[in-house]
């Protein structure tokens, strides 16, 4: 099949790279020129493990290009995949359509023969039907069927989920774009167990926020429990393996952190609640899932305050870990971004690495020493804070911590560490739930 990708970000360039890999013939577009001429050029945007390799294999056996010439590709495709960016709009919350019905009337002007239009971006219920009025409003003669078929990529994760899904959710009413989106993923069919679920377009939409709102709703369900199980005593990890166990709840988004971030839980969560107001039904747990998760990540902050004994004006506190989790280098709504400057607020001076994610951190965050070294982040601190666990920081020498520190206060925000290991190497150790 010939497949076209508007929008050359984290899900274009995932998903294009991948449907090539299946044998498909892919063109990604992205307007950005200087994107498209790195690409070209064999330079990948964005950290994703074995992402630059899947790119490059692909670009060489002819299966996989890219361009900013949007109509040409558009015109000699059989199935054109909308995946731009759907950010929350300034003001309101609201997910930013702007960029998906730009595409949607760009693609209207060079559609040439039957096309299969598919919403690859994460859209609040209703966004298709505007897509299809606004490609037969811009193009009466042309043919074609919108379909929704959005994503479930885990970034650091994101090959393997496209290769090995739980589910592909394709949702529409028009049986010959059915049968494309069919035949577009067989190659994950032939085993004889497929996982592709077929429902309505409007389905489709819901599905995806629904899924990522029961996600957060658990990893805030156990960050409460945590909280609570520091107050009487308990262990929150023993707590997560004892429900978890239970089929009917799963141990995945189990483990107690400093809360969610990245560029889907906060977002999405937002503009579940803000369809759920327009259609007056309210989402009361969501509501309070967001409100949760985002006064604990600046709690997070006051925690580090008070380990380090109170008061860390003037004194330099190090962040091991800056992106929202492991394996990316996204830094959108991570944790660290509030635990940072709350503690700037408070006085101190904060000295922070991380493996992939330093660049874009420097986007986001003003007056930070950063460095790719831990030990130069450590010397001299009054504590360090584990807030991303990459395995860079999963086995560090805490005597050499302790002695490099100015106090032997270590804050693990991922749990990472054990107590007892901790304590005998001198540290004064915090950990979550525990």
């Amino acid at each position: 099949m010939r497949i076209t990708m508007i929008g050359s970000g984290y899900v274009g360039l995932v998903s294009g790279a991948c449907f090539s890999d299946f044998g498909h013939d892919v063109t990604c577009v992205d307007k950005d020129e200087a994107r498209i001429a790195a690409l070209n050029a064999g330079e990948v945007p964005i950290f994703e493990p074995r992402l630059d390799h899947l790119v490059a294999g692909n670009v060489k056996a002819k299966r996989l290009s890219f361009t900013t010439d949007l109509a040409a590709a558009v015109r000699q495709a059989d199935a054109v995949f909308i995946a731009v960016g759907t950010p929350s709009r300034r003001g309101d919350g609201y997910a930013d359509l702007s960029y998906a019905y730009g595409a949607a009337q760009e693609i209207a002007e060079a559609l040439d023969g039957f096309t299969v239009i598919v919403n690859k971006s994460t859209v609040p219920v209703g966004t298709g039907d505007e897509v299809e009025r606004i490609i037969r409003e811009t193009n009466p003669k042309a043919e074609f069927a919108v379909i929704s078929n959005p994503e479930f990529l885990r970034e650091g994760a994101a090959i393997a989920d496209f290769k090995h899904p739980d589910r592909i959710v394709i949702g529409g009413e028009d049986e010959r774009g059915l049968e494309v989106m069919r035949e577009i993923y067989r190659p994950l069919f032939l085993g004889g167990k497929s996982p592709l679920v077929e429902m309505s377009r409007r389905g489709a939409e819901l599905t995806k926020y629904a899924g990522n709102a029961f996600l957060a709703t658990k990893i805030t369900f156990i960050n409460e429990i945590a909280d609570l199980c520091e107050k009487v005593g308990a262990d929150v990890r023993e707590i997560a393996r004892g429900i978890g166990l239970d089929n009917r709840i799963g141990s995945k988004f189990l483990n107690a952190g400093p809360g969610y971030g990245g560029s889907c839980f906060p977002k999405d969560t937002i503009a579940l609640l803000k369809t759920a107001q327009d259609f007056e039904a309210p989402q009361r747990i969501v509501e309070a899932v967001v409100a949760v998760n985002d006064n604990r990540k600046r709690a997070m902050g006051r925690k580090v305050i008070a380990a380090a004994g109170g008061d860390v004006r003037g004194k330099r506190v190090a962040i091991l870990g800056l992106t929202f989790k492991p394996n990316t280098d996204d830094m959108r709504d991570s944790p660290s971004i509030a635990i940072i400057r709350a503690l700037q607020d408070a006085g101190a001076t904060i000295a922070a690495c991380d493996p992939e994610g330093v660049d874009q951190a420097r986007k986001v965050l003003d007056d930070v020493i950063f460095t790719d070294d831990p030990w130069e982040a450590i010397e001299g601190a009054v504590a360090t804070v584990i807030v991303t666990e990459w395995n860079a920081y999963r086995a560090l020498d805490l005597k050499r911590m302790k002695a490099l520190q100015e106090k032997p206060v270590l804050v693990d925000l991922r749990n990472v560490y054990d107590r007892s290991a901790a304590e005998a190497a001198g540290m004064n150790y915090h950990a979550i739930g525990r």
